[in-house]
């Protein structure tokens, strides 16, 4: 495994490691071309049959739309906490114009993945992208290594987000920006973790985390990273996800309740991002 640095202290949580340890979730037509999120489905037509091409296409969007959170993004350097597979760091290196892009995942069978997956690139541009192994509790990296740090659908399954917050404005060089994007519960209702839990089979087992907006935000801004904004993407992720959902499995099983508990106000998809101060 070509690495470009060390290997987390923070031990992966038994179901975050049965979930993306046995299978490529990536190759399953639940998600498709490497990617693994929900995806962003504005600009796709939802009233006809969707297409895996449609889907690939949505995941793609879900990264593009992040990215563009940071524009301009030409010549800086960029760390992806979360990048599963790689095709996201692909995407930042190809369509960005990053001076180089660093993937990191607590997981190493990931890791091995990302760099079958982007083998090609990474004999290519070895000097543009590599993947380490990490945790987002405790990142390999020096202080002030990175211009740019993104997470795509991976904050979820954080168990600290105070050590996640510190971490992050530690490895961003002073006017480094962040924005991290996710499913969250959109407020500090106590009920919503118990709710969700019996919605939602990944909440129930624990493989996600019913990590509220409040929460995130709260720990950004102790870390000392400032500008934080918060913007709810839930009308472009939800719906799409569920339509394409439909012919695999009936209303009313648990995977289409995401898009229920986005409609009762439970959950929702959010970009949340923030800066380094520069002094």
């Amino acid at each position: 495994m070509t690495q470009c640095s060390g290997a987390p202290q923070h031990p992966i949580p038994p179901v975050v490691q049965e979930a993306y340890g046995p299978a490529d979730l990536g190759s399953m037509p639940l998600f498709g071309g490497g990617f693994i999120n929900f995806g962003h489905w504005q600009g796709i037509d939802l009233d006809r049959p969707l297409t895996e091409h449609d889907r690939i296409s949505s995941q793609r969007a879900m990264y593009r739309h992040v990215l563009g959170t940071l524009a301009p993004t030409e010549g800086l350097r960029a760390v992806e906490v979360g990048s599963g597979l790689g095709a996201g760091a692909a995407v930042a290196l190809a369509e960005c114009g990053f001076a180089h892009v660093t993937g990191v995942d607590i997981h190493p069978e990931q890791l091995k993945r990302a760099e079958q997956a982007n083998s090609d690139l990474l004999s290519r541009r070895p000097e543009q992208l590599c993947f380490a192994h990490g945790a987002a509790e405790d990142m390999p990296f020096g202080d002030g290594e990175f211009d740019c740090l993104y997470s795509v659908e991976a904050a979820q399954h954080f168990r600290d987000l105070d050590a996640f917050a510190r971490e992050s404005a530690r490895v961003l060089r002073p006017g480094g920006r962040a924005v991290i994007a996710s499913f969250f519960v959109p407020d500090a209702d106590p009920s919503r973790a118990a709710r969700l839990a019996e919605l939602l089979d990944t909440f129930a087992t624990g493989l996600d985390v019913a990590h509220t907006v409040p929460a995130l935000t709260t720990s950004l801004e102790r870390s000392g990273l400032t500008g934080i904004q918060v913007a709810s993407i839930g009308a472009s992720v939800w719906p799409g996800w569920d339509r394409w959902l439909a012919p695999m499995w009936e209303p009313g099983t648990w995977p289409r309740n995401f898009l229920r508990a986005f409609d009762e106000g439970t959950l929702d998809y959010f970009t949340v991002t923030a800066r380094r101060p520069t002094v």
